[in-house]
């Protein structure tokens, strides 16, 4: 019996990687729970105003009212990355936010000459 269960889940396994939509879905909603775990980390980070987020931003001359609102467009990110596994455009949508936040959080650095 144990046995029977173990080839169906190995042929199910083996169908389900032959398929490359649902590959593709697998190694999204990895990447994506991920990514959603390391926003909201970093939100709670930004928002409780952790020592070394605030030692990071404050180097580079982000002023301290505008912590809420950059936890709040991490978090947005996060929870739009979660819902896009069932609603893809609103994945899609919270993917291209994140990706310009951080494009504005490096050219942040860059600006003032902060390579760490």
């Amino acid at each position: 019996e144990l046995l029977k269960s173990f080839i169906i889940i190995n042929d199910l396994a083996i169908r389900i990687i032959d398929d490359p939509e649902v590959t593709m879905f697998i190694a999204y909603a990895v990447v994506g729970v991920l990514l959603a775990f390391a926003l909201g980390a970093s939100a709670a980070l930004t928002l409780t105003r952790n020592e070394a987020v605030t030692a990071s931003m404050g180097k580079v001359g982000v002023p301290g009212t505008w912590f809420p609102w950059l936890a709040s467009l991490k978090a947005a990110g996060a929870l739009g990355l979660l819902i896009g596994l069932g609603v893809p455009l609103i994945g899609s949508a919270a993917a291209v936010g994140v990706v310009l936040y951080f494009v504005g959080a490096v050219v942040t650095h860059l600006r003032v000459k902060d390579y760490e």
